[in-house]
């Protein structure tokens, strides 16, 4: 086993670190594109901008790892915990995340497009402004994060868990695999009071109530007026 501590900026193109101790190790703006990092122990450490693209990071521990702003493109992160991690602007395109364990991390702002998050527990994550277009979320479990702002246009959210998630500002998908998304009445209540306020459909009473006590932002979004007003009426 390799054990590397306090590490910072050396060049480490294609090195390999499988099974690597590097627990609380500072690897700040290393260069690890291509490296074999596959079950190393990276929990708490600092890989804050570290260039890991391409690199093979699955089943590793990266719990409460700092990998703000780091270059993860078409990294491999299969099955690797990233618990509570900061991952804050990372670009994260087209990396497999498939099975990672995402529960609380920090994902703001993160380019997540083209990912593979099959599988995933994003279990309250901030994913808030992250780009998540084109990402395949199938069977992902995203109770209770934050996707306020998100883009999530063309997403595969089949059998997404997204009960408890604020989806406020978000981009939703309209194709078909969003039908097979799993959401709770709030989420239910906002995406039918966005679809009434744009038909000339008018909503039975039993629908009107549901939106009334379900969708958090019925008033301000104009209540009833907004359901009853005709299509193209602009006043």
């Amino acid at each position: 086993m390799k054990i590397l501590n306090r590490w910072t900026g050396n060049l480490i193109i294609e090195v390999d670190l499988c099974g690597a101790d590097l627990c609380g190790a500072n690897l700040c703006d290393a260069d690890l594109r291509g490296a074999d990092l596959r079950g190393a122990d990276l929990c708490d450490a600092n890989l804050c901008d570290a260039n890991l693209c391409g690199a093979n990071i699955c089943g590793a521990d990266l719990c409460d790892a700092n990998l703000c702003g780091a270059d993860l493109r078409g990294a491999v992160l299969e099955g690797a915990n990233l618990c509570d991690a900061d991952l804050r602007d990372a670009n994260l395109r087209d990396a497999n995340l498939c099975d990672a364990n995402l529960c609380g991390a920090n994902i703001c702002g993160a380019n997540l497009r083209d990912a593979d998050l099959r599988g995933a527990n994003l279990r309250d994550a901030n994913l808030r402004g992250a780009d998540l277009c084109d990402a395949n979320l199938c069977g992902a479990n995203l109770r209770g994060a934050n996707l306020r702002g998100a883009d999530l246009c063309d997403a595969n959210l089949c059998g997404t868990d997204l009960c408890g998630t604020d989806l406020d500002y978000s981009a939703w998908p309209l194709k078909c695999t969003s039908l097979k998304a799993k959401v709770d009445a709030r989420i239910s209540a906002q995406l039918l009071y966005h679809a009434f306020a744009v038909s000339s459909l008018k909503p039975t009473e039993e629908q009107r109530n549901f939106m009334r006590d379900n969708f958090h932002r019925y008033d301000e979004c104009g209540g009833e007026s907004s359901l009853t007003k005709e299509v193209g009426d602009d006043s």
